[in-house]
C-alpha cells in the first residue's frame, strides 16, 4: 500500500512540477508576460482568435516552441537515463555511456568546421537541417559501433559496452579538440555554442521532429519496464523468468539512441538530466520501472524547463548556455550520488 502511494505521489508530484515549470517558463524572459496576459493569450488560442499583441506574438512564435522543445528534450533524456541505468544495473549510468552525445558532437563539429569544404552541396540542399541530420546520424552511428564492439559469443557484454563507450568518447573528444584548432573564430563560436546546449534555436519544424521521436521512444520504452525489472535481479534470473535479455538490451540501446540523438541534434549537449531525474524518482518511488520510466520523463522535462528559465533570465537579456547550468547543478549531484553508492560501484 505504501509503495503504491509512493508511486502515485511521485507521478503526481512530477506532473505538478512540470506544470509549474511550464507556467513559470511561459511568463519569464527578456519580455515578461503577466499571468493575466498569458491567460488572455491561451484563451484567444483556444477560441481560434487571432491577435497581433506583443505578448501573443512573443508567446506563440518564441516562447511556446521553446517550452514544447524543453518538454520533449527533458522527457527524452529522463527516459533514456532510466533505460541505461536499468540496463547497466547501476544508478550512476548515463546515456552518454553509449556514445550518443559524443558521436553527435563530433559529427556536428565536422559539419561546422569542414562541411563547407568537403560537402558544399549539403547546406544548399538541406539548409538549416544539415547540422541536425548530421548530428543525429553521428550519434546513431557511434552508438551502433559501441554496441557492435560489445558483442561477444552471441551476447552483449555490458562491461565491454562500458569500456567501448569510454574509448569512443575519448576519441570523439580528441577529434573535437583537433577541429577546435582547425576552426576559424566564427566556426569555433558556433561549435562551442552547440556543445554547450540551448533551446534558443527552437522552431516548430524541429520541435515536431523531436516531439515525435521522443513520443515514439517513450511509447516503445514502456514495454521494457517489466523486462528491466527482471534484469535487475540478474541476467540469468531474468532469462529463467522468460525475458529475452538480448532483445531487451538491443531495444533499449536503439530507443535511447533515437531519443537522445534527436534531442542532442536539435539542442546540443544537455548533460546530467538523464542521470539526476531517474535517481530522484527511485529515491521516492523505489526501483519499479513501471513507475520510474514515466516519472523520470516528467521530472526530466520539468528540470530542463526550470534550468532553461534560469538560463534566459539570470543574465537577461543575455542567455546562459543551458548545458553550463545543468552541469553546475548535475556535477555536485553526481558527486553526492557517487558517495552514496560508492559501496556498490
Amino acid at each position: 500500500m505504501s509503495q503504491r502511494f509512493g508511486a502515485r505521489a511521485v507521478l503526481c508530484g512530477s506532473a505538478v512540477l512540470l506544470v509549474a515549470a511550464l507556467a513559470v517558463g511561459a511568463v519569464s524572459g527578456a519580455y515578461a508576460i503577466s499571468l493575466s496576459q498569458l491567460w488572455n493569450v491561451l484563451t484567444s488560442l483556444g477560441l481560434g482568435a487571432s491577435s497581433q499583441s506583443p505578448e501573443h506574438l512573443v508567446f506563440l512564435n518564441i516562447r511556446l516552441p521553446r517550452l514544447v522543445l524543453g518538454v520533449a528534450a527533458g522527457a527524452g533524456l529522463g527516459m533514456a537515463g532510466t533505460l541505461m541505468q536499468g540496463l547497466f544495473r547501476n544508478p550512476l549510468a548515463d546515456p552518454g555511456l553509449i556514445g550518443i552525445s559524443s558521436g553527435a558532437a563530433l559529427a556536428a563539429g565536422v559539419t561546422i568546421v569542414l562541411g563547407a569544404s568537403f560537402w558544399p552541396m549539403l547546406p544548399r540542399t538541406l539548409g538549416s537541417w544539415t547540422l541536425v541530420l548530421m548530428a543525429f546520424g553521428g550519434g546513431f552511428v557511434v552508438t551502433l559501433l559501441i554496441y557492435g564492439l560489445s558483442r561477444n559469443d552471441g551476447g552483449t557484454r555490458m562491461a565491454l559496452m562500458l569500456l567501448a563507450g569510454i574509448a569512443i568518447n575519448a576519441l570523439a573528444g580528441a577529434g573535437l579538440g583537433l577541429l577546435s584548432v582547425m576552426a576559424t573564430d566564427e566556426q569555433l563560436r558556433s561549435l562551442q555554442f552547440w556543445l554547450l546546449g540551448s533551446l534558443g534555436g527552437a522552431r516548430w519544424s524541429a520541435v515536431i521532429l523531436v516531439g515525435v521521436a521522443v513520443l515514439l521512444s517513450c511509447w516503445a520504452a514502456a514495454s521494457l519496464a517489466s523486462p528491466l525489472n527482471a534484469i535487475a535481479l540478474g541476467e540469468a534470473q531474468a532469462a529463467l523468468l522468460g525475458v529475452d535479455v538480448e532483445r531487451t538490451k538491443r531495444r533499449a540501446v536503439v530507443i535511447t539512441a533515437v531519443a537522445v540523438g534527436a534531442v542532442t541534434a536539435t539542442t546540443g549537449i544537455i548533460g546530467f538530466i538523464g542521470l539526476i531525474a531517474p535517481h530522484w524518482v527511485r529515491m521516492v518511488a523505489g526501483p519499479d520501472h513501471r513507475v520510474v520510466l514515466p516519472a523520470s520523463a516528467l521530472l526530466g522535462a520539468a528540470l530542463v524547463l526550470a534550468a532553461d528559465t534560469v538560463a534566459r533570465t539570470v543574465m537577461a537579456p543575455a542567455e546562459l548556455p543551458l548545458g553550463v547550468l545543468t552541469a553546475f547543478i548535475g556535477v555536485p549531484m553526481f558527486l553526492l550520488m557517487l558517495r552514496h553508492f560508492r559501496g556498490r560501484v
